[in-house]
């Protein structure tokens, strides 16, 4: 899960987070009626289970066969307030319970983006432990995504996410690269992206509930995941059992300005990356000395705005390269860091003028951000973005805020505060977000240093969801349970609740043990 590939991910003032957290719309909260005005069909249907194996390149579908599990097309309706309208399928997995031991029920996992969940049962399993047999795990490619009415605006990149550059020029640029994403998706996607908003997911999901015949389910989700989750609990109470959310959003900053407010967080890591690099010069060479490592990196950012590097085949500005920097700060794990310092020594020689040939994964993320093959996921995602919540519509207002962000924050400031196709995009939300308010004892698990979704915003959202406990891991990582992150205490912990249901008496601190 990298940081743009899984962007789901910053904290509002007062007064505006309580304007933006309205309430949500009559009817949608009791599930109860969800069954009745003709959703009956949906929450009854049968499910027609097959192999998950689409075609020859589907590896997503090779695994998920080789470990077991089954997938099946779920219909919902394009839009719910006209349940007698055009349908669309939602693709789901499900690996089955296998025991040792009673089955503990059924559970939807979610990985944060937005993104295509359909392939997380077997990596789930393995990561539970001795709860993962337990239940039958289940993933779902939300609305949009993946194999469910996938949105495909024909993007030139596979990210809307780009930074405002140097100049006022850059900006400009960056503005009309925002308008045309949003024009793309309004021509060839019109009359889809209406009805794609986290709200409906999660009315997708509860269908899913009800055509698998579970009152309940138990619900494991990462990032925008954790959104998701507490939408879903609010608009259907009761009827979720065990939850995990691992780095959770919170309702107020998310939307198209959902990186807004993490460049602090990001400008501390790269600091803390630099510190790392530092340690090993005698192997990177960039310098013996964090204030060393940052003036390469400031030095390199510097040439992209006077002129894109060469990489390759590839060309980057200084709109993208705080991209590239930020994509591998998601972890201070040494595997990551290596991948950015790798990346930096490349980039160093571009900027000099010497030749410069991408790393395998520098160019697999150049790839990604600067040609269309990724275009489905960027646009899918940002149609649940933009359908959640209204964009300030006015380009001075990003300048004004990029600018106000710079010395601060000058490698992140703008590429957080830039303008995003939300700007521009021609379907208005059809409901306004949600406000969460739910009882839910729910697991949280937060880091102290996540660059993706801050600390605060996990304190947030436990505060919101009441019966909550959070286990506070002492280290910069985002999404450490379902990442995966070396660290026993988290791990041990998520895993004895999923096993037991039984919630810690309190908060947990978990500390490092690197």
């Amino acid at each position: 899960m990298t940081a743009i590939r899984s962007v789901a991910v910053l904290t509002v003032g007062a007064a505006a987070a309580a304007a933006l957290a309205v309430s949500a719309l009559p009817g949608a909260r009791p599930s109860a009626a969800s069954t009745s005005g003709g959703l009956s069909r949906f929450y009854q249907q049968r499910l027609d289970w097959k192999a998950c194996t689409l075609g020859a390149d589907d590896e997503t579908g090779k695994e998920l066969d080789a470990a077991g599990a089954r997938c099946a097309d779920v219909t919902v309706p394009l839009d719910y307030t006209k349940p007698d309208g055009r349908t669309i399928k939602v693709a789901i997995s499900r690996l089955k319970a296998s025991g040792p031991g009673p089955r503990l029920g059924m559970m939807l996992l979610n990985g944060g983006g937005p993104g295509a969940a359909i392939d997380l049962p077997p990596y789930m399993r393995n990561l539970m432990g001795a709860a993962g047999p337990r239940y039958d795990l289940v993933g779902m490619d939300p609305r949009s995504l993946g194999r469910s009415a996938r949105v495909d605006c024909g993007w030139p990149s596979a990210t809307w996410i780009k930074g405002a550059g140097p100049t006022r020029r850059s900006f400009e640029q960056g503005v009309a690269f925002a308008k045309d994403l949003a024009d793309r998706c309004a021509r060839t996607n019109g009359d889809v992206i209406p009805h794609i908003s986290t709200r409906n997911i999660a009315r997708d999901m509860d269908v899913i509930r009800g055509a698998l015949g579970e009152s309940k389910m138990s619900y494991n989700g990462a990032s925008y995941g954790t959104y998701l989750g507490s939408v879903y609990a609010t608009m259907f109470p009761g009827k979720l059992d065990r939850v995990v959310l691992d780095s959770s959003q919170d309702p107020y900053s998310w939307g198209p300005r959902l990186i807004a407010g993490t460049e602090g967080a990001n400008e501390r890591a790269l600091a803390a990356w630099a510190g790392w690099a530092a340690e090993r010069n005698r192997t990177y060479g960039l310098g013996d000395t964090r204030d060393k490592v940052l003036a390469v990196v400031h030095g390199i950012a510097a040439e992209s705005g006077r002129r894109p590097l060469a990489v390759g085949p590839y060309r980057v500005d200084a709109s993208m390269l705080p991209i590239v920097l930020i994509d591998n700060l998601g972890t201070d794990e040494d595997g990551a860091r290596a991948v950015l310092t790798g990346s930096v020594r490349v980039l160093r020689e571009a900027a000099a003028g010497r030749p410069a040939e991408p790393t395998p994964e520098l160019a697999d993320e150049l790839s990604y951000l600067l040609t269309g093959a990724g275009s489905a996921e960027g646009s899918g995602q940002s149609a649940i973005i933009c359908g959640d919540r209204a964009a300030p519509r006015d380009p001075a207002f990003y300048w004004r805020d990029v600018q106000r962000h710079r010395r601060s924050s000058p490698v992140f400031g703008p590429l957080a505060r830039n303008i995003q196709p939300c700007a521009f995009w021609a379907a208005r939300p059809a409901e306004a977000p949600t406000r969460i308010d739910a009882d839910l004892p729910a697991l949280m698990v937060a880091a102290t240093g996540d660059t993706r979704t801050t600390y605060e915003r996990n304190e947030t959202v436990h505060r919101l969801l009441r019966g909550s406990r959070m286990i506070t891991l002492d280290a910069s990582v985002h999404a450490p349970y379902q990442r995966g992150y070396p660290n026993t205490c988290v791990r041990d912990r998520v895993n004895g609740y999923l096993l037991t249901g039984r919630l810690p008496a309190e908060d947990q601190n978990c500390p490092p043990e690197k």
